[in-house]
């Protein structure tokens, strides 16, 4: 299957200029053939394997009537050349936004733009669909590239790419063989692969919170303009951040049992700016061994935590004088552990 020209017809629109491209086909900006002004975005397959994506994405987002949801137009997964007719949005993609800022977003447009993104989680997973593919590339924010960054507000943010939505086991196998960006030694995973839940990556059952940890994935990237390594939060990279960030941020980037059950809760916790900031004076903090968490409760916030927690995983607190840490990768294992369980590499034994 070849993919179409500029000046070809698809429907009731000429194709103007190809805007997109990835795995799954072209995207195209396009135009009404009458009303020159109307203007819309064509997503084409560009291998017949993937048509079936294509009428997912349409059926899905047909049902998602949201503005933070790019809107879907017109679908016709039968015609000569299938195709998806959705909202144009003139702008940027989240990921040319972090492009331009390689240190980080302003704080109030890393606010702006997760409450959009969680808002269109929120209502997508009320109605039962479950992304499976967030990521920079697939958040375009409206007017981006052409007003200041700090001007940009919550319903400038638009989702898209629903073509993963409610997908089985086999195109999430399918993902996994055709996105492998590793390096030989493990290191360089890029794209899809590296916003992905580990549960996804590991082909197990995904629901609501697969979609929060790349969520995380996404905050930590627009806050320091890296994705997440090791142990660190995002204020350990970049200080001064609101301190609902580094919260927000551990409930989300965690193991699956300790993530926030929806995004309606990541929204309370931002709205309310519930995070207590990070305890970095050793005045709050008791001398205790590496890893031993008082009594079993946050200091800070009072939530549970466990023995072998460095930091508490509701605030982001520090729970201990002197966290163990990897002199390799700068994670933060836990006390008893041999191996650092970010990168593999030996810890030196524990004193104490």
């Amino acid at each position: 299957m070849t993919g179409p020209k500029a000046g070809e017809r698809i429907s009731e629109y000429v194709l103007d200029e190809q805007i997109g491209v990835g795995s799954f086909g072209q995207v195209w900006k396009a135009h009404h053939h009458i009303w020159k002004n109307d203007t819309v975005a064509i997503k084409v397959p560009t291998d017949s394997q993937y048509v079936r994506n294509l009428q997912k994405e349409g059926i899905a987002i047909h049902g998602l009537r949201h503005p933070n949801i790019v809107r879907a137009i017109g679908l016709d997964p039968f015609a000569d050349v299938p195709y998806l007719v959705m909202e144009y949005v003139e702008g940027l993609s989240l990921a040319g936004l972090i492009e331009r800022h390689p240190r980080g977003l302003p704080p109030s447009s890393v606010q702006q733009i997760t409450v959009g993104i969680l808002r269109a989680l929120e209502h997508a997973h009320t109605n039962g669909v479950i992304h499976r593919d967030i990521k920079p590339a697939n958040v375009l924010v409206a007017g981006a590239g052409r007003k200041p960054v700090e001007t940009i507000v919550t319903d400038d943010v638009k989702v898209t790419d629903f073509g993963l939505g409610q997908a089985g086991e086999v195109t999430t196998a399918s993902i996994l063989q055709s996105g492998s960006l590793v390096s030989e030694e493990g290191r360089s995973i890029s794209g899809t692969l590296a916003y992905m839940s580990p549960e996804q990556r590991d082909g197990g059952q995904t629901d609501n919170r697969s979609d929060l940890y790349s969520v995380g994935i996404v905050l930590f990237e627009m806050c320091c303009g890296e994705r997440p390594s090791g142990g660190d939060l995002p204020s350990h990279i970049r200080p001064g951040l609101p301190s609902w960030v580094d919260g927000v941020f551990s409930k989300l980037y965690t193991r699956r049992d300790r993530r926030l059950a929806s995004a309606t809760e990541a929204l309370a916790m931002i709205d309310a700016g519930s995070a207590p900031p990070i305890i970095r004076s050793s005045d709050h903090l008791r001398s205790r061994p590496v890893g031993v968490a008082v009594g079993g409760s946050c200091p800070a916030c009072g939530g549970r935590v466990e023995r072998d927690d460095n930091f508490c995983i509701h605030c982001g607190a520090q729970l201990v004088t002197n966290p163990r840490r990897c002199e390799q990768c700068g994670g933060y294992p836990a006390a008893d552990d041999r191996f650092c369980v970010f990168c593999g590499g030996a810890l030196p034994e524990r004193v104490g």
